[in-house]
């Protein structure tokens, strides 16, 4: 499952645009908007430390949180924000409403467990991953925090699929017409081939019976 939910404090504003955007960073907040479940957006400025720690902690986008509007709570999930491209520091975040039914598109970080386990890494191979994330459509209630990936018995040559990570319920791949690569086992230079051993076998064979 996600992280743990969180609240946030907000105030609205009732002014939207470069200018109010402005006055509100002048004043160490964070401004942000709420839209979605079928409602007006709802302008609103953040502390400033508040959203920069959760930013950079991780999760952000995955987590549904509680943002306290003047006393009014609301359930969000964030779905975009802006950093400055130089100082990294955040200049405005995107929040979508959340309802008891709503459904969501979410990157999901991949996880790899048991790389011991793995035959072909032990003699050499190399884990190769295509896919760091996999988008997938979810509750906005049970977004997982990553998906697990088990390369045991995984040998060299291998792929892995998306067809073999077990999901939870309702969560589905946005990429539904094929299925795709998450992984793959791949020789290492530094490996000594099996096929040399075999190829001189049956050289050393023929020899003896000269």
């Amino acid at each position: 499952m996600s992280h743990d939910t969180y609240e946030l404090k907000a105030e609205s504003r009732e002014q939207v645009g470069k200018g109010s955007a402005r006055a509100v960073r002048r004043d160490g907040k964070v401004p942000a908007v709420i839209y979605g479940d079928k409602q007006p957006p709802l302008a609103i400025a953040l502390s400033y430390k508040d959203i920069f720690y959760k930013i950079h902690g991780g999760g952000f986008l995955t987590t549904v949180a509680t943002i306290d509007v003047d006393g009014k709570k609301i359930q969000v999930l964030p779905k975009d924000y802006q950093l400055d491209p130089v100082k990294d520091f955040p200049l405005h975040v995107d929040f979508l409403r959340v309802g008891k039914n709503t459904e969501v598109n979410v990157n999901v970080p991949v996880h790899f467990i048991n790389e011991e386990k793995s035959p072909g890494i032990k003699r050499g191979g190399v884990l190769n991953i295509v896919r760091h994330e996999v988008e997938f459509h979810c509750p906005a209630n049970a977004i997982p925090e990553f998906i697990e990936v088990d390369l045991t018995g995984a040998e060299i040559g291998d792929s892995i699929h998306i067809s073999a990570v077990k999901l939870p319920a309702g969560v589905k791949p946005i990429i539904s017409d094929r299925d795709f690569t998450i992984a793959t086992i791949a020789g290492s230079a530094a490996m000594k081939p099996e096929t040399e051993e075999a190829e001189v076998a049956p050289v050393a064979e023929e020899a003896e019976e000269e």
